[in-house]
Parts: structure tokens; sequence; C-alpha cells
């Protein structure tokens, strides 16, 4: 089966109160991402579309639903490794405004339980992947879950390598009988003339 791993669009800066998720919606330039991206793949077999539960990424997928005529099916372990902190800063306003912080993600340094994400992440693709043979499927879901599987499916340690783009489309291929490959990572064509 083929898996497609879809970051969500650019979303909105959220610093809530303590205790208070944050969970933004897309900007503007969101939004147009995630329609470029549904036209961008409107004319490929996609037989199921699930999404992580955040706000930002079901509004990603909305578009590619609508152009297939699919339901959203929502994928709770799809979810970022921060889904219940209070802010949300988009990566690269992070890494402008806190370079140091930054760094530390990208080594995995984070508040949540990097290992349990990872092996929270890896287990419902896992499940994607078996459950649909023969299948294309599309995950609307975020730059950390791409990170986790795409490493995992590489040989490496859970990590963060790479800043996939808003709306990247990032192919793998699972087979049931546990192999997994890469077909493509961070294609963003459709994204060319966005701003963002």
């Amino acid at each position: 089966m083929e898996l497609i791993l879809i970051r969500h669009g650019l979303p909105l800066r959220v610093e809530n109160a303590p205790g208070a998720p944050a969970d933004p919606a897309l900007s503007d330039v969101g939004h147009v991402q995630a329609e470029r991206m549904a036209q961008w793949l409107r004319n490929e077999r996609i037989d199921r579309l699930y999404s992580s539960p955040l706000r930002r990424a079901r509004e990603t997928a909305k578009p590619l639903g609508a152009a297939l005529g699919l339901a959203i099916e929502l994928e709770p372990d799809a979810a970022e490794f921060d889904q219940h902190s209070a802010s949300y800063i988009p990566m690269e306003h992070l890494k402008e405004a806190d370079f140091e912080r930054w760094q530390r993600l990208m080594r995995g340094e984070m508040e949540a339980d990097f290992d349990e994400f990872a092996q929270r992440v890896i287990a419902a693709l896992d499940r994607i992947v078996v459950d649909n043979p023969g299948r294309r499927v599309a995950v609307t879901c975020h730059g950390g879950v791409i990170n986790v599987w795409a490493a995992h499916v590489i040989g490496l340690a859970p990590r963060f390598f790479f800043n996939p783009d808003y709306t990247s489309i990032n192919r793998f291929i699972g087979a049931r009988s546990g192999e997994r490959s890469v077909i493509t990572l961070n294609e963003a064509v459709h994204l060319r003339d966005v701003q963002g």
C-alpha cells in the first residue's frame, strides 16, 4: 500500500494561559496551501483519508476530502507531540525568535515524552498500513509525525531530521509483512508561488 503523509498548512500563532491547550486554526496562507495541495492530488486515486484530530490538520484535510469525495477519518494517535501545550509557535517563527529552543526541539528535547510520542505514532501508522492492503491512503498530520515515521522507515532512531514544508506530501510504501520504504519526502511543487 502507499501511505501519503501530508503536513498541515501554516497555522496561526496561539499563546494561551497554562492549562488551555492551543489548537490553532489555519492562517489565510494555510488555507491557500491546503487548497493547492488538494488540487495537486485531486486526480490521484486515494482510497481513504485520515487526519490528526488537531484543528490545523482537520482544516488541511477538508479541501482534499471535498476534492476526492472522501470522508475524513480521525486518527487520535497522529496528533503532534505538543497537542496539550498552551502555545503554538510555527517552527520558522520559533527558529527566528528562540534559536536555542528550536535546536533543543530538533534534538528531541521537549516537555512531552518523545519516546512515548514516537511509539504512539509508529503504532498508529503501522495500524493504518496493515488495515489498508493494496490501497493508497492519505493522512494529514504534523511535522513531528512525519519525522518520526520517516526516521523509522529509514532505520534511524526516532528524531527530527528535516523540516517538512507546510502541506508537503511525503510518500511511503508499506507491506503487511513489515517492509517499509520511502518514495518521496517533502514534495511541495504545488506551493511554488504561495507566500508563507
